[in-house]
């Protein structure tokens, strides 16, 4: 049985975080991005967010960069069986030996790259706020633009680390981190421009989904994109009536006449 159960409520935000129940109903959403998010709410569960140790959260994000869930995983959990311990985790990473936190991390790809970029990473927290815990404490108590700031201040981290480090850390509400599956889907719906880069879709995002229900919403996005919305064969192509947002979908970039599926960038304006 999993030590993370599904909760009896969808919940955007964590308890630890200032998070709160959330009510999903598309009838009386206030826009189609809401609306597209409330059928989500339907059909998908929601995990709790906030609660997870920031530099741990900062660091798994680092390693999923560029890879799957499936090959980072096992990486970051052969870095914390070596590096964890019961020390600060920061000071572990800060003075760990470069070939050898590579080889830990070899499973997540781009090793060399990702484990110089870790071992940098640690040693900026330790030197301005002489621990991960403090660093923690920062992630949680300050302002979030500030935070998003100081994150994105620091080598590879982009965009998407520094939000998914305010939401699965800091718990902060009105925050939608933008992956590649959001990116296509909602440009593909029509919700952002089709050439948008990924901060003009999180903009646009965040300003049209009500904020308790952006962590809700960036975990559900990518669900549906698994199993629904895919880049290369969405369930559209095949069967108009496949997905459940087919009523509320442009499809822009998506042709089920012809069987061709281009980018939402390269599609006729």
């Amino acid at each position: 049985m999993s030590d993370d159960p599904e909760p009896t409520v969808n919940i955007s935000g964590g308890t630890a975080g200032g998070g709160v129940a959330v009510e999903f109903d598309p009838e009386s959403a206030d826009t189609r991005a809401e609306e597209i998010v409330d059928r989500l709410g339907e059909r998908y569960w929601q995990k709790t967010y906030g609660g997870q140790d920031a530099f741990t959260c900062l660091v798994r994000t680092i390693l999923s960069q560029n890879t799957s869930d499936k090959a980072s995983q096992p990486a970051h959990d052969a870095l914390l069986e070596r590096y964890g311990g019961e020390g600060d985790l920061a000071e572990s990473l800060a003075t760990a030996e470069r070939s050898q936190l590579a080889e830990t991390i070899s499973a997540a790809g781009l090793y060399n790259q990702k484990s110089k970029i870790i071992i940098e990473t640690a040693e900026w927290v330790l030197e301005e706020f002489d621990s991960a815990v403090a660093f923690d404490e920062y992630v949680t108590d300050e302002a979030p633009e500030t935070v998003r700031d100081t994150l994105l201040s620091v080598r590879g981290v982009g965009p998407k680390t520094a939000d998914c480090v305010l939401l699965f850390a800091g718990g902060r509400p009105g925050i939608f981190p933008v992956d590649t599956h959001v990116h296509r889907i909602y440009r593909r719906l029509g919700i952002a421009p089709a050439d948008a880069d990924h901060e003009t879709v999180r903009e646009v995002l965040e300003r049209e989904v009500p904020a308790p229900k952006c962590g809700f919403a960036h975990t559900a996005t990518i669900q549906f994109g698994r199993e629904y919305c895919t880049a290369r064969k969405p369930a559209c192509l095949e069967d108009p009536d496949a997905c459940p947002m087919g009523d509320l979908c442009e499809q822009v970039g998506v042709y089920p006449e012809t069987d061709e599926v281009v980018d939402p960038a390269d599609a006729p304006g």
